[in-house]
Protein backbone atom coordinates (compact mmCIF):
# COMPACT_ATOMS: atom_id res chain seq x y z
CA UNK A 1 0.00 0.00 0.00
CA UNK A 2 1.17 3.51 -0.74
CA UNK A 3 0.78 5.93 2.11
CA UNK A 4 1.04 9.72 2.41
CA UNK A 5 2.24 10.73 -1.03
CA UNK A 6 1.96 13.89 -3.09
CA UNK A 7 1.41 14.37 -6.77
CA UNK A 8 1.65 17.58 -8.74
CA UNK A 9 -0.66 17.60 -11.75
CA UNK A 10 -1.60 20.78 -13.57
CA UNK A 11 0.10 22.81 -10.82
CA UNK A 12 -2.16 21.30 -8.17
CA UNK A 13 -0.61 19.47 -5.26
CA UNK A 14 -2.79 16.63 -4.04
CA UNK A 15 -2.18 14.65 -0.89
CA UNK A 16 -3.36 11.10 -0.59
CA UNK A 17 -3.08 8.31 1.95
CA UNK A 18 -3.89 5.29 -0.21
CA UNK A 19 -3.58 4.40 -3.89
CA UNK A 20 -5.27 1.04 -4.44
CA UNK A 21 -4.43 -1.15 -7.43
CA UNK A 22 -8.19 -1.67 -7.92
CA UNK A 23 -11.20 0.06 -6.37
CA UNK A 24 -14.97 -0.22 -6.13
CA UNK A 25 -17.73 2.09 -4.97
CA UNK A 26 -19.82 0.50 -2.25
CA UNK A 27 -23.32 1.65 -1.31
CA UNK A 28 -24.34 1.04 2.27
CA UNK A 29 -28.04 1.30 3.01
CA UNK A 30 -29.97 1.09 6.24
CA UNK A 31 -30.53 3.92 8.68
CA UNK A 32 -27.36 5.76 7.56
CA UNK A 33 -27.08 5.34 3.77
CA UNK A 34 -23.72 6.38 2.34
CA UNK A 35 -20.95 5.45 -0.09
CA UNK A 36 -17.47 4.08 0.56
CA UNK A 37 -14.38 3.18 -1.45
CA UNK A 38 -13.30 -0.45 -1.29
CA UNK A 39 -9.64 -0.57 -2.30
CA UNK A 40 -7.65 -3.73 -3.02
CA UNK A 41 -3.95 -4.29 -3.59
CA UNK A 42 -2.10 -7.18 -5.20
CA UNK A 43 0.60 -8.60 -2.99
CA UNK A 44 4.07 -9.67 -3.88
CA UNK A 45 6.69 -12.08 -2.66
CA UNK A 46 6.94 -10.64 0.86
CA UNK A 47 3.39 -9.38 1.39
CA UNK A 48 0.04 -10.91 0.57
CA UNK A 49 -2.93 -9.27 -1.08
CA UNK A 50 -4.77 -6.71 1.02
CA UNK A 51 -7.90 -4.57 1.08
CA UNK A 52 -9.24 -1.53 2.87
CA UNK A 53 -12.66 0.12 3.18
CA UNK A 54 -12.69 3.88 3.68
CA UNK A 55 -14.71 5.62 6.38
CA UNK A 56 -17.29 7.03 3.99
CA UNK A 57 -16.94 9.43 1.08
CA UNK A 58 -17.42 13.12 1.90
CA UNK A 59 -16.23 14.55 -1.43
CA UNK A 60 -14.41 13.65 -4.64
CA UNK A 61 -12.04 15.56 -6.91
CA UNK A 62 -11.09 14.71 -10.47
CA UNK A 63 -7.50 15.45 -11.56
CA UNK A 64 -6.24 14.00 -14.83
CA UNK A 65 -6.65 10.21 -14.84
CA UNK A 66 -7.51 10.00 -11.12
CA UNK A 67 -10.33 10.51 -8.67
CA UNK A 68 -9.41 11.64 -5.16
CA UNK A 69 -11.99 10.38 -2.68
CA UNK A 70 -11.99 12.17 0.68
CA UNK A 71 -13.26 10.26 3.71
CA UNK A 72 -14.86 11.14 7.04
CA UNK A 73 -11.61 10.50 8.93
CA UNK A 74 -9.59 12.74 6.61
CA UNK A 75 -8.03 9.99 4.52
CA UNK A 76 -7.77 10.41 0.74
CA UNK A 77 -7.90 7.54 -1.76
CA UNK A 78 -6.24 8.18 -5.13
CA UNK A 79 -8.08 5.93 -7.61
CA UNK A 80 -7.14 5.58 -11.28
CA UNK A 81 -10.19 5.95 -13.50
CA UNK A 82 -9.39 2.77 -15.45
CA UNK A 83 -8.78 0.60 -12.36
CA UNK A 84 -12.41 0.12 -11.33
CA UNK A 85 -12.86 -3.40 -9.98
CA UNK A 86 -11.12 -5.56 -7.40
CA UNK A 87 -8.34 -8.08 -7.19
CA UNK A 88 -9.34 -11.75 -6.95
CA UNK A 89 -8.76 -11.64 -3.20
CA UNK A 90 -10.67 -8.33 -2.96
CA UNK A 91 -13.69 -9.83 -4.74
CA UNK A 92 -13.71 -12.78 -2.35
CA UNK A 93 -13.76 -10.41 0.63
CA UNK A 94 -16.39 -8.08 -0.79
CA UNK A 95 -18.69 -10.97 -1.77
CA UNK A 96 -18.86 -12.06 1.88
CA UNK A 97 -20.25 -8.63 2.81
CA UNK A 98 -22.69 -8.70 -0.12
CA UNK A 99 -23.98 -12.15 0.96
CA UNK A 100 -24.66 -10.72 4.41
CA UNK A 101 -26.60 -7.83 2.81
CA UNK A 102 -24.25 -5.33 4.44
CA UNK A 103 -23.65 -3.41 1.24
CA UNK A 104 -24.07 -3.31 -2.54
CA UNK A 105 -21.26 -3.15 -5.09
CA UNK A 106 -22.03 -0.39 -7.57
CA UNK A 107 -21.44 -0.82 -11.27
CA UNK A 108 -18.96 1.84 -12.34
CA UNK A 109 -21.13 4.94 -12.62
CA UNK A 110 -20.69 7.28 -15.58
CA UNK A 111 -21.38 10.24 -13.31
CA UNK A 112 -18.96 9.78 -10.39
CA UNK A 113 -18.58 13.54 -9.97
CA UNK A 114 -22.36 14.07 -9.77
CA UNK A 115 -23.20 11.58 -7.00
CA UNK A 116 -24.33 13.10 -3.71
CA UNK A 117 -21.95 11.28 -1.36
CA UNK A 118 -23.13 12.84 1.91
Amino acid sequence: MEEIQTVNEEHQTKWFDYAPDKWLLIEIGGTDPHYRVFGSWSGGYLYGDSWRLNSGITSVEEVGDYYYFHGHTGSVYKCHKEAYGATVYGYSVVQDYVKENLFVIMDKPDNIMEINYV
